[in-house]
């Protein structure tokens, strides 16, 4: 007899134990907590034929978005592609070889498909949604969880992640009502679903509640900290509001500790790392060493090449620690992307590249180029993934390449910009009275 998942799918190949195992690192995916890859990788050793254990661990490398791990995500589809499997199953293969490819929009593709005809299938719908994420698809983000959420009730397993999900999709649609209410209900089912708290606080982000943010993540921090692998993220969106209330002691005691602390090595760690300091150092902040430590643990994959967003987070920890080699690096990464194939082609060549260069000439004091350079990327930065948030740090480093550029005009429209959507920031009071300055 097949086993089934906790939702009734068969699981070709999986004994019981191995069927309870996979459903269990669901579980931990779906929060972003615990050690979802051990549990899976129980579950194939249980089970050494079952498909969906073996595409599980594949999906796992492939979403840390790295290099790193390709090789046993290539590991595990090869070993489920021997396999007897499911027409669903082998959607899953597919999918999940294209992303290996770096067919990272057709990908998707698959996956919105698999979840049209199989919408309870939770793993596509979580994968297909971090994929969205990473292309920066926001209304796919809404739509590809909005098509499901029929098939769905709370009675499920996995109910509140996908309504955590939904919540993220509303938010980056712009839709903050329905986001924030679908987040804290995500959050009233399952305390610990981290990516859920994450939708809310990204509410609260766009709309400018400063203070309601930082009360929404304190009050039950070790619901979405403890045991997570998501939880640095959050905690940068609480550094992100005490910067805007300029309390940058405050921010420099959450990067030294739970930020940065840990010596964390993974991109998506990495990435947050440099995108704090980037804005302290923007506000003029003396950061001390923590560049120098931050350039140090993206040395590893300094000339990957595979995903634009992730290098232009390396470089700036590059430009700014000095580490003009390592940037090179980089650059030469880039170069190998841009004529290469996938779509990392066009992440690079259309968004990374361009905003890498700007970026690089802010640093070095050429403001004019750098407001040219970020004014031609910002309209379509959304190519090369992250959500609004994240993409902010080109919005606000477009501010301070404007103000220094000596075109008051260009500042002042800028700023006025930046002023009507985040009028209640001390970021945005610091930016009028340099405007002010520079008229008097």
């Amino acid at each position: 007899m097949t086993a089934l998942d906790s939702l009734g799918h068969p699981l070709s190949g999986a004994s019981p134990r191995a069927a309870e195992l996979y459903d269990t690192a669901l579980a931990q995916l779906q929060c972003y907590r615990g050690d979802p890859v051990a549990t899976a990788t129980e579950a194939v050793q249980d089970s050494p034929g079952f498909v969906m254990g073996h595409a599980l661990l594949a999906w796992l490398y492939l979403t840390a978005s790295e290099t790193a791990p390709l090789a046993l995500a290539q590991q595990s589809l090869q070993t489920a592609r021997d396999l007897p499997a499911t027409p669903r199953e082998q959607a899953h293969l597919q999918a999940a070889g294209d992303w290996l490819e770096g067919s990272w929009h057709l990908a998707s593709r698959r996956l919105e498909e698999l979840s049209i005809a199989h919408p309870r299938d939770a793993l596509a719908l979580q994968i297909g949604h971090l994929l969205d994420f990473y292309n920066g698809d926001s209304r796919l983000l809404r739509d590809r969880i909005s098509r499901a959420m029929p098939a769905w009730s709370e009675a499920m397993p996995g109910y509140h992640a996908v309504l955590g999900m939904h919540a993220f999709g509303f938010e980056e649609a712009g839709q903050y009502d329905k986001a924030e209410a679908a987040g804290r209900r995500a959050v009233e089912l399952n305390r610990h679903d981290g990516w859920a708290w994450h939708a809310v606080a990204h509410v609260m982000e766009m709309q400018d509640r400063v203070d309601e943010g930082i009360a929404w993540l304190r009050h039950d921090s070790p619901a979405w900290s403890e045991e997570s692998f998501f939880a640095v993220h959050n905690w940068w969106h609480l550094a992100l509001y005490y910067l805007e209330r300029d309390e940058t002691e405050r921010v420099l005691e959450l990067f030294d500790g739970p930020i940065f602390g840990h010596g964390p090595a993974t991109a998506l760690e990495l990435v947050d790392a440099s995108a704090l300091l980037w804005r302290l150092h923007l506000r003029g902040v003396d950061l001390g060493d923590r560049w120098a430590k931050v350039a140090e643990a993206w040395a590893p994959q300094a000339g990957a090449g595979w995903y634009a967003f992730n290098d232009v987070h390396a470089a700036l920890a590059f430009i700014c620690a000095g580490r003009d080699d390592l940037l090179e690096l980089v650059r030469e990464g880039q170069r190998r992307a841009m004529a290469g194939k996938g779509d990392n082609v066009m992440f690079t060549a259309e968004v990374g590249s361009p905003l890498l260069e700007s970026l690089l000439c802010l640093a070095r004091g050429e403001h004019r180029a750098a407001a040219r350079g970020l004014r031609d990327v910002r309209r379509i930065a959304h190519h090369f993934g992250g959500s609004h948030a994240q993409r902010d740090l080109i919005e606000l480093s477009l501010v301070e390449a404007s103000l220094g550029s000596g075109d008051r005009a260009l500042a002042e429209a800028v700023v006025a910009e930046r002023a009507a959507l985040k009028p209640g920031r001390a970021s945005t009071a610091g930016f009028l009275n340099r405007v002010w300055n520079q008229s008097a």
